[in-house]
């Protein structure tokens, strides 16, 4: 069944889950509601939509499903108002910076029967697929550990430091995602440490921009997550578990797979540049389950309830950067 869409905010992110939503032929992209207006007309421009203003594009019983990609301070009013609305909906993560919003938030989802999706794309990615579905499968026996690396090419501008949560609610919290979903249950503690390495002026901010941090299940099983704002080489997103029967790997995208090897050296092609080429195919993945879930009438493979875990668990390691001790969750 052919979905009709309203999309909160053209910006960058905006214009990725567009594009997914053209590119869906189950999908069509009827409005677009942006505080920007130029930016709002560009986008809705090119897709052949709308724009809008969000109470009437909620009050148009043509519209299923809403996408919310703007500003983080936002999601959780347009979460509310959708699902009250009658709408299924589509939020990139996070929720919200507060984790007592985040709750007030999953009580009002929890009182609406509408499917609410949290955007952790990187579930969707082919390879981490993949490797979740090996691990679960038992391939390599019974899971000990996990080590999880994410390094941006370059860090972010300043104003958007200041504006982010940090680098634990804005970057890490993909990561602590991708913990909670490949360790199959919640952990219990919480230790890190954070520098300011590559620009001081983001440790100026009260951010830091290097991390380490381990996390430790109830049945013992540790991860470790190796964050950083720059990586010269290109986008560093690679993950492994090791288990007492083996290990399972995933590592880097780069644009060929043609390595050269002669008598100086064995060359390759660096990892691909950013987010949105690494992981433009599973934007698209996930919007094609999101429209699954409605026309299926099933729950999500990622709720609100996760986007709330990633959430707690930043704010662990927050707490334990500042306090110098392992935090219970």
């Amino acid at each position: 069944m052919m979905i009709n869409f309203c999309q909160f905010g053209a910006g960058r992110i905006g214009n990725v889950h567009a594009d997914a939503i053209s590119a869906n032929e189950n999908a069509n992209l009827k409005y677009v509601v942006d505080v920007n207006g130029d930016a709002a007309q560009a986008l809705a421009s090119r897709h052949g939509a709308s724009v809008s203003s969000v109470g009437e594009a909620l009050a148009d019983p043509d519209i299923r499903a809403v996408i919310v990609a703007s500003s983080t301070d936002t999601h959780a009013d347009l979460i509310e108002q959708s699902v009250k609305a009658g709408k299924a909906v589509f939020c990139e993560k996070p929720v919200d910076l507060s984790l007592e919003r985040v709750n007030d938030c999953v009580g009002i989802v929890n009182a609406h029967n509408q499917p609410v999706f949290i955007g952790f794309n990187r579930r969707f990615d082919a390879s981490f697929a993949k490797l979740k579905s090996e691990l679960d499968g038992g391939a390599i026996g019974k899971l000990e550990m996990i080590a999880i690396t994410s390094r941006d090419p370059s860090p972010p501008p300043l104003e958007y430091v200041k504006v982010s949560g940090g680098l634990f609610r804005d970057m890490m919290i993909h990561d602590f995602d991708m913990a909670h979903w490949l360790l199959g249950e919640v952990p219990v503690e919480v230790f890190a440490y954070g520098s300011s390495l590559v620009d001081p002026e983001i440790g100026k901010l009260g951010d830091v921009d290097t991390a380490a941090v381990t996390l430790k299940t109830k049945s013992g099983v540790l991860c470790q997550i190796s964050n950083s704002r720059r990586a010269v080489y290109g986008y560093d997103q690679r993950v492994e578990v090791f288990g007492s029967g083996g290990m399972l790997q995933a590592g880097n995208r780069s644009e060929t797979s043609v390595v050269k090897s002669n008598a100086d050296s064995v060359q390759s092609d660096k990892p691909l540049l950013f987010f949105l080429e690494r992981y433009a195919d599973a934007y698209g993945a996930e919007l094609t389950h999101f429209i699954d879930c409605i026309n299926n009438a099933v729950t999500p493979s990622v709720t609100i309830e996760d986007g709330k875990v990633a959430l707690q668990l930043a704010e662990a390691a927050i707490e334990s950067l500042n306090s110098g001790r392992p935090v219970g969750i």
